[in-house]
């Protein structure tokens, strides 16, 4: 049976006080609605629709950088979540297969329990996503008979023996696509806000005799987000399961809870991580690397055995051979290091190759941006690149060279050659003494002048 996700994500969220769409929200460094969306990708759908409303070209952005194949469709006027779904019904035209209606800022309910709802409906006409809560004051009440959902009914509107009930309703559902939107278009606005409610299509389908049922998940998986208490709380949460996962599959965090993880952090195991480390997007580390304290990595790769940090930063386009060292207070930005290359120190690299074998001094710069384009900077193997060695890009460094420190270079150095580009030193003998006694005598001069 094929299966298409709808996912609301028109609301202004009101409550974040924010210019920034609410599913737009990151978590882990991603918008909230990357999350609902990689645990929808699970299921394999045929089609991903996408209901925006406020913000909505900001929206369609972020859904083409994470499915180009995702559809989004426009509620204009936010009339409610029956109204909102019911956006899609041009988009699946024609679809003949299971509808899971998903929620951008519910980022937490995970493949397993989708693939549950799958599979109740196959002996089950719609299915209701629900959970139990441990304080279920504020939510719908999924009444019961048994395995059979008859209602659900809101706090406000529930009998005391309603609201005694503690399993309640996360708004998520599937259905056959043609049952789904028949049932939404016969559900009406006679309510307080004027609203067309989804949970509306419970009752309506029951007083058709059709099978509904619900499936039970852990409250954590229900965590909306509408708030910047909420978005805290959602983080939170998410740190703490991605740091336990990493646990679990045998990787050191020395300090868990000062780690932190972005959304598609992927680390091998025997990787041991100090504490205060930063992840960005797009991090890959293999297996056996160390990560050093302090240290911020985003859009690269860590090579097996490789060591990075204290205080090291691993920008965009970084890529680590294995057994290489990048120290304190480097910073790396689209460069190559090679296998068993040291950058321990005082260093920028960016733009550049460095070959296997090769140290880099302390305080060497690439200078790798003209203030109109930026240049590459090509280094051997095992060269050596002395302390404070500025080069110029575009420049190439060959096999074994050496570049004196303090140098300044600005031409290809050929391999195994000494290269060295700096001012000769004059010494000239008393004159540090002159002239401190003529800055001290200027100085004196000064303060008696303002007293």
């Amino acid at each position: 049976m094929s299966i298409a996700l709808v996912i609301l994500a028109a609301g202004k969220g009101t409550r974040m006080n924010s210019d920034l769409p609410k599913v737009l929200h990151p978590i882990g460094q991603a918008p909230m609605l990357a999350h609902a969306m990689q645990s929808g990708a699970a299921l394999e759908p045929a089609r991903t629709v996408i209901v925006a409303g406020h913000g909505a070209d900001a929206v369609a952005r972020a859904v083409a950088e994470i499915d180009e194949d995702a559809q989004v469709v426009i509620q204009e006027e936010q009339l409610g979540t029956a109204h909102a779904v019911d956006q899609a019904r041009a988009a699946l035209a024609g679809f003949e297969g299971d509808v899971v209606v998903l929620y951008g800022d519910t980022p937490f309910v995970s493949p397993e329990t989708l693939e549950r709802m799958i599979e109740a409906r196959k002996a089950n006409d719609l299915v209701i996503l629900g959970f139990h809560a441990a304080d279920p004051a504020r939510y719908g009440r999924l009444v019961m008979a048994g395995d059979r959902l008859e209602r659900i009914v809101e706090f406000k509107e529930a009998t005391d023996e309603e609201r005694a009930i503690s399993f309640c309703n996360s708004g998520l559902l599937a259905c056959d696509a043609a049952t789904l939107f028949d049932l939404i278009a016969a559900v009406g606005n006679d309510n307080a806000a004027g609203e067309y409610y989804l949970t509306d299509v419970v009752e309506l389908a029951a007083a058709r005799g059709l099978a509904v049922t619900a499936v039970a998940c852990d409250e954590s998986e229900t965590l909306g987000v509408n708030s910047r208490a909420d978005l805290a709380a959602a983080e939170a949460v998410f740190q703490a399961q991605a740091r336990g996962e990493l646990l679990e599959i045998g990787i050191t965090l020395t300090a868990p809870e000062t780690v932190f993880l972005a959304f598609d952090t992927v680390i091998g195991r025997d990787t041991v991580i100090e504490p205060n480390v930063v992840f960005g997007l797009g991090v890959t580390v293999e297996s056996g690397a160390t990560l050093r304290a302090f240290s911020h990595l985003e859009g690269c790769h860590v090579s097996r055995g490789a060591i990075v940090g204290p205080y090291a930063r691993l920008r965009p386009g970084a890529e680590l051979g294995e057994d290489s060292h990048v120290g304190n207070f480097v910073e790396i930005k689209n460069a190559y290091i090679g296998e068993g290359a040291k950058a321990n120190h005082l260093t920028y690299i960016g733009d550049a190759s460095v070959g296997a074998g090769t140290n880099i001094g302390a305080g060497t710069i690439t200078c790798n941006y003209d203030g109109v384009m930026k240049h590459h900077t090509e280094i051997g193997r095992n060269a050596f690149i002395g302390s404070n060695t500025m080069l110029v890009a575009p420049v190439t460094i060959g096999d074994g060279a050496l570049t004196a420190s303090g140098s300044v270079i600005t031409r290809d150095v050929e391999p195994g050659a000494l290269a060295l580009a700096r001012a000769e030193q004059v010494n000239k003998p008393g004159r540090a003494r002159k002239l401190f006694d003529m800055l001290k005598a200027r100085k004196a001069k000064r303060d008696q002048e303002t007293e």
